[in-house]
């Protein structure tokens, strides 16, 4: 209870004032939770759904936005919006009881509830014979365990919430390799020692959900760097060249060709005291964010202003089509962001806007666009399901094993049996959360998980098996 609040998750704040509702008995209210399963394990997720059924049943309305199976399945009467995301979504595909999904159609959410499609286990495991040991971790609730982390390889870390799972990855194994690094300065918590294949680890890279960039000028294109090849494209067509406008005045960042009333942001920001800033459409450029004579150059029949509007999918198919070599490249720098569902995004789709899940996943569409020009990394990701539907957490495995095959390792703490199923290896802390955790229960593959006894992560997993 002394927890302080700023170090809660969402969920767990969310449970939090849950906790508070339910105690004080109030009746013909209406909640509306939006993804209170982040970070919970599936037992922990019954747990919450009991408390939703026991708010229900005192006479209240409880509307929960949720990518959790279990929660589906325990809905009295499930809203699907669809079919796709973005400018592909906005329609309502499916309304009514979970029985019904068997007959629903044009519905990602019923054809995986239903089994029509499915996530693909595996055909065989990964065996590595390269790893990293933690000796004598004792941080927090740790009971001074040691662990072997294969490297090559999708690690899953499991247990239930509060078991210690992020304590071991973030507090000490991504320091300590950060150490090895020559990066001093990260706080690190209480071990013994860090052995094992260290040397392999040319970088480490910490993937989470914070924007993309501190600047609202920041968006997908920029952040993978396909931006670049796009101004010089510009940049080379005839009347461009003839008026000597070089790859940079292209750039809604510098002095050139951006509409300087709005200074490249395509709206003026009127800022209000004791209230919240007001954004006024830019009535020079019309949102447009550039010149008129920068409006001008186009090619193939569009300008910068019209590709920055367009989403992802329809740029990747625009510039699939042309003969440039400079196209070559930007459908390479583009293609990974397809890969990972951002499709629909528009290319030039402020980072203010994108969610944590959506700059998670430009994150890692940027690492498999450098492909295998980058060191060989250990990723870490923490929930990278947070947020995702089983359509997207298919792209995210495939993205994953990706990244492996060119020679990275991943380690991912979660808790959605779908990655868990197709991880190479797992290890799982438990039994209890807080002063009840951090022990070593399980470590080994899926398929030894489940036939373990008595472990909640492998009761859970093993249908998907």
């Amino acid at each position: 209870l002394n927890r302080q609040s700023n170090s809660l998750s969402g969920g767990e704040s969310q449970r939090i004032n849950l906790a508070t509702s339910l105690g004080s008995s109030l009746v013909g209210s209406m909640y509306i939770l939006d993804e209170p399963s982040i970070g919970l394990h599936p037992k922990d997720t019954k747990r919450l759904i009991s408390v939703l059924h026991e708010l229900r049943d005192l006479g209240n309305t409880v509307i929960v936005v949720e990518h959790e199976e279990e929660m589906m399945m325990a809905a009295d009467e499930i809203l699907d919006i669809g079919p796709m995301a973005g400018i592909f979504g906005g329609e309502v595909v499916f309304q009514g009881k979970h029985a019904g999904l068997i007959d629903a159609k044009n519905s990602l959410t019923a054809d995986y509830l239903t089994g029509k499609k499915s996530i693909p286990v595996p055909n065989k495991r990964r065996v590595s014979k390269n790893k990293i040991s933690v000796i004598g971790a004792r941080q927090y609730n740790l009971k001074n365990i040691s662990v072997d982390i294969p490297l090559n390889s999708l690690v899953c870390i499991t247990g239930v919430s509060g078991s210690g799972k992020s304590t071991l990855i973030k507090e000490i194994v991504f320091p300590a390799i950060r150490k090895e690094l020559g990066v001093f300065g990260d706080k690190m918590g209480d071990f013994g020692s860090l052995t094992g294949d260290i040397k392999l680890i040319k970088a480490i890279e910490f993937v989470d959900q914070n924007p993309i960039g501190k600047s609202s000028r920041s968006n997908p294109i920029t952040y993978v760097k396909a931006f670049d090849d796009i101004r010089e494209l510009f940049a080379k067509q005839p009347l461009a060249k003839a008026r000597g406008y070089k790859p940079g005045f292209f750039s809604f960042n510098v002095e050139g060709g951006r509409c300087e009333m709005c200074e490249g942001e395509g709206e003026i920001t009127v800022g209000m005291q004791f209230m919240a800033d007001v954004h006024l459409l830019c009535d020079t450029c019309q949102g447009k964010r550039y010149k008129q004579e920068t409006l001008e150059i186009e090619y193939r029949g569009i300008n910068v202003a019209d590709l920055l509007e367009m989403d992802i999918q329809s740029a990747l198919d625009f510039f699939k089509e042309g003969k440039d070599k400079l196209e070559a490249k930007i459908v390479e720098k583009i293609q990974p962001l397809i890969n990972v569902g951002l499709g629909y995004l528009k290319v030039g789709q402020s980072s203010s806007t994108l969610s944590g899940g959506e700059a998670q996943r430009i994150k890692l569409a940027s690492f498999l666009s450098k492909g295998q020009n980058s060191p060989s990394t250990l990723f870490i990701f923490d929930e990278p399901t947070t947020g995702l539907h089983f359509h997207d957490i298919d792209k995210l495995i495939i993205a994953f094993n990706s990244l492996i095959n060119v020679g990275h390792s991943i380690i991912v703490i979660e808790h959605n049996t779908e990655v868990i199923k197709c991880a190479d290896w797992i290890i799982d802390l438990g039994p209890e959360g807080g002063k009840n955790g951090g022990n070593i229960l399980f470590s080994g593959t899926p398929e030894d998980l489940v036939n373990s006894k008595d472990n909640s992560t492998g009761m859970f997993l093993a249908p998907k098996l």
